[in-house]
Order: C-alpha cells, then structure tokens, then sequence
C-alpha cells in the first residue's frame, strides 16, 4: 500500500478490511476494482444463505464426509464426545 493510499483511506474514513472486500469481490474496469451496492447485495445474499447452512450444521453438531479418490460416498452427523486433536 502506498503513502498515498493510506493518507486517502484514513481521510475517507475506508478502513482496510473494506477495500480487501472491495478488491476480492469486485469487478475491474480498466485499473479500477469496483464493488457496487448490486454486488455488495449479492455478496450479502450469498453469505446470509451460507450462515443458514452451518446453522444448520451447526445443529447437527457438526457434519463428517468420507471420500475415496476425491469422491464422496457417504457422510454423517458428528458424534459427540469423538473429536480429534
């Protein structure tokens, strides 16, 4: 990051972690990355449907996935009391 950048940033009041969100979920134009409300509601769409599924998940107390080859074949609720360290 530049001098320059971080002069702007602290005097637009843009936080770093925003202009990571911006630069990871926006679209470039030319030099410019663009993260517009459109996009910005989309990215919120997609993580609220993403909190959803590991609440989900989360109440079933974790969910366990077996594969062989790179394939799945079968899959199931954690167990309580087998965690591995």
């Amino acid at each position: 990051m530049t001098h320059h950048m971080d002069v702007r940033m602290n005097q637009r009041g843009m936080p770093s972690s925003i202009v990571a969100l911006a630069l990871e979920n926006g679209h470039w134009c030319g030099d410019k990355c663009i993260l517009d409300r459109k996009e910005i509601r989309k990215l919120v769409e997609e993580l609220d449907r993403q909190r959803k599924l590991a609440l989900k998940a989360l109440d079933k107390g974790g969910v366990v996935v077996v594969e062989a080859d790179g394939r799945p074949i079968t899959t199931y609720r954690m167990k309580k009391g087998r965690r591995r360290k």
